[in-house]
């Protein structure tokens, strides 16, 4: 889509579609494509992916539109739904403030030859000079406010820090995703579950993982807006495609080099490959860094909540599990900046009850049946939280919650993961007992209709 800069406005123009953005106050409005002859001398800045949002992170500092300005294409999913990562972005201050050189890709029906867009030119204001009075001008040159400069100049490194931020949180952290027509917050459960087959993308999607809704909201409060609205996730989407050898030729045969080569086969030489994807989801309630967002909130919501779903798709069929983590759903913190500061419980045993019953109501909601999986330490400064979290699964006291208490980092000592080996081996009758979700897709010889049949294996295992 085109990004185009006028006086009052910043346009994005995608077909017969117009949004136009106001530079005065920030509010989004819907207009005709055919509209921008109306614009005060519109000029093509260059071409954009889609819209994230618009935010403000400071209440003396202008509304910001944030832009897609470049993705990179990740994989597809069965149905060929693409799945694209966000690589850079464009920040655009909604005021009277020139944005930086943003680095478009320019648009080759308005840049025909161009190699870089040319900056806009302020329209002179009718009346503004003939207006201004004797005093105004000896207001001008007089003696600069010291205090005011000094208020500038800090707005302007605030500025300058936030911006900085927000470009790293995106292009560094490489954990921001959107696809335009598959639902990347729900898993294939919930989409075969879901009854609102006819409605936008956005409106199906899973609230807890619509990353960006907060930015969206002044598009989403207007209904005919759907076209620009595009769920990100934040978290973290590989796509893989596998051909399993099924011959029975074993490692070391297939290593020696009287062995002769052989060609790979397939018991199904029409669908050859496995498609095998991660898709993880990070929950927008109660994010933070690590260290400084810990526990549960008044609302049940645990600091840092991903759900990871491993799907494989063979042969027309997609299998789909689920694994979710959080930190520990009791309030609990770690105060101070130094590297990995001293676990404290910040609230008691009785006032705690609440929240951990909130957040474990919701999973089983969610998820059904529960395996929960401690990875504290189980002596030393981290014992607290985990005996905390023990006293609260006794008095929540589900017979669809499992708990299973492993000392990650007293078995794995020294990067030893191959000892993890010893947890799978104590849960092995657990983990048998663990579901999937698939959806077998075959034709019908009669009506030559394809049919969907599904197996409804609810998950979870729940890691914390």
């Amino acid at each position: 889509m085109e990004l185009f800069q006028a006086k009052d406005h910043y346009i994005l123009q995608s077909g017969e579609r117009a949004l136009w953005c106001s530079r005065r106050d920030g509010s989004l409005q819907l207009r005709a494509a055919t509209d921008l002859l109306l614009a005060w001398n519109p000029i093509c800045l260059g071409l954009v992916e889609g819209v994230i949002g618009k935010v403000q992170l400071h209440t003396d500092l202008p509304w910001w539109l944030l832009l897609i300005r470049q993705k990179a294409l990740i994989g597809k999913l069965p149905g060929d739904h693409e799945v694209c990562k966000i690589t850079k972005i464009a920040v655009i201050p909604l005021s009277e403030t020139e944005p930086q050189d943003l680095e478009l890709e320019l648009c080759k029906k308005h840049h025909f030859g161009i190699n870089k867009p040319e900056k806009i030119t302020q329209s002179p204001d009718d009346t503004k000079f003939l207006l201004k009075t004797l005093t105004q001008i000896k207001s001008n040159v007089s003696a600069p406010n010291k205090k005011k400069i000094k208020e500038s100049k800090e707005k302007e490194r605030l500025e300058k820090r936030l911006l900085e931020e927000l470009f790293k949180m995106f292009m560094d952290s490489d954990s921001f995703y959107y696809s335009l027509t598959y639902d990347l917050t729900n898993s294939v459960q919930r989409q075969s579950a879901c009854e609102k087959i006819n409605l936008p993308l956005w409106r199906k999607v899973d609230d807890r993982f619509f990353w960006n809704k907060h930015m969206i909201e002044d598009l989403i409060s207007i209904d005919v807006m759907d076209f620009w609205i595009i769920p990100i996730i934040q978290g973290f989407v590989q796509i893989e495609e596998l051909v399993v050898n099924y011959s029975e030729s074993s490692d070391d045969d297939k290593s020696s080099p009287e062995t002769p080569p052989q060609e790979s086969t397939c018991v199904d030489d029409i669908h050859p490959t496995f498609l095998v994807a991660l898709i993880s989801r990070r929950s927008r309630h109660r994010a933070g860094m690590r260290y400084k967002r810990r526990g549960v909130d008044k609302n049940g919501n645990v600091a840092n909540y991903v759900e990871t779903e491993q799907l494989i798709h063979v042969h027309n069929h997609t299998l789909s599990f689920i694994q979710t983590r959080g930190s520990v759903p009791v309030f609990w913190s770690q105060v101070g900046y130094r590297y990995n500061p001293r676990p404290r419980l910040d609230k008691s045993e009785n006032e705690t009850v609440s929240c951990f019953r909130a957040h474990f109501e919701e999973q089983l909601k969610n998820y059904k049946k529960q395996v929960i999986i401690n990875l504290v330490d189980q002596t030393g400064r981290e014992k607290i939280i985990g005996d905390a979290y023990l006293k609260q699964v006794l008095l929540y006291n589900n017979a669809n919650l499992t708990y299973v208490s492993f000392d990650f980092h007293e078995h794995c000592r020294g990067m030893k993961f191959e000892n993890v080996q010893t947890l799978t081996d104590a849960i092995h009758d657990i983990i048998l007992d663990m579901k999937w979700f698939c959806v077998l897709k075959y034709w019908c010889p009669t009506h030559l209709t394809a049919k969907i049949l599904r197996c409804c294996f609810l998950p979870e295992a729940y890691c914390i």
